[in-house]
């Protein structure tokens, strides 16, 4: 069974660095569901943000889905009040740009995305990364995020109630993930994601 609503996220990202050349400065503004399904049977609401952390981080994006490989950058700014991230192109470019104030999402992206680039997965899979596990867990139904024994340095896993099976896992090269070089795999998605801090 495919994730059908993550899979349009990774050829969105196709799409978008097929055509850079041809984006222009037409963008348009969308609210987004802050409450998504995972698999048929687990959910993710946004966690509200953290009060205690404030960070600006650039990072390199490495993206597989279905056998696809694409890069891009991304410009995370964080503090108690928003979150905002900015997907860039290798060269600089300005793709979309995710806000989230804790409640409300908001997507500014080229108007050639249509409704098709879903942003809210995009924050889902970063707050799983990043957030710390108990308040993930809060926002979870069908699931639980755990720490997990892995040959990296600190890993998570995703685990379903109904099957006790492994919905994704995380593998972090150190224990700080913020620092970490992370690497996402959802293997129903067919999805891997790849993030590195760069600054």
């Amino acid at each position: 069974m495919k994730w059908s609503s993550l899979l349009p996220l990774g050829l969105t990202l196709c799409l978008m660095l097929g055509l850079i050349l041809t984006i222009g400065g037409c963008a348009q503004r969308l609210d987004r569901d802050t409450c998504m399904n995972l698999t048929s049977d687990v959910s993710y609401c946004l966690a509200p943000l953290q009060n205690d952390l404030s960070l600006s981080q650039t990072q390199k994006v490495n993206l597989e889905v279905d056998g696809s490989k694409h890069q891009l950058l991304s410009q995370l700014e964080l503090t108690p009040e928003q979150l905002t991230l900015v997907g860039l192109a290798p060269l600089g470019q300005a793709l979309f740009t995710l806000t989230f104030d804790g409640k409300r999402l908001e997507s500014q992206q080229s108007a050639l995305l249509g409704e098709a680039f879903k942003g809210e997965y995009l924050l889902a899979l970063l707050q799983l990364i990043y957030w710390p596990i108990e308040e993930a867990n809060l926002q979870l139904r069908g699931a639980v995020l755990r720490t997990i024994a892995c040959e990296a340095t600190h890993c998570r896993g995703l685990y379903s109630d109904n099957t006790q099976t492994q919905v994704l896992e995380i593998r972090y090269s150190q224990t700080s993930p913020w620092q970490a070089q992370v690497i996402l795999t959802f293997e129903q998605a067919k999805l891997t994601l790849k993030i590195t801090p760069l600054a």
